[in-house]
């Protein structure tokens, strides 16, 4: 019984620069709440996971990125009591 396995192509190109101020990377990689998505789902290597954490963390103390994203969420609203 032959197996035909496919290798899916990378997420990170060999061009692309793994940095804290390459926004356009590292958005990718950011669920819609700001958390930071698992390997698993990004489909990286443990070296790129690891880059790609520490630019996220860098991006999030310079303030490029939020710590957390409240848009989606919703907002309380007190209910009106008579």
């Amino acid at each position: 019984i032959q197996k035909f396995f496919f290798h899916r192509r990378p997420r990170i190109g060999p061009g692309d620069r793994i940095d804290y101020r390459n926004m356009g990377l590292i958005n990718r990689f950011i669920s819609e709440q700001g958390k930071i998505l698992s390997r698993r789902i990004n489909r990286l290597t443990l070296k790129q996971q690891r880059l790609i954490i520490l630019a996220i963390k860098q991006a999030r103390i310079i303030s490029f990125l939020p710590f957390c994203n409240y848009e989606n969420e919703k907002q309380y609203q007190p209910s009106q009591f008579p």
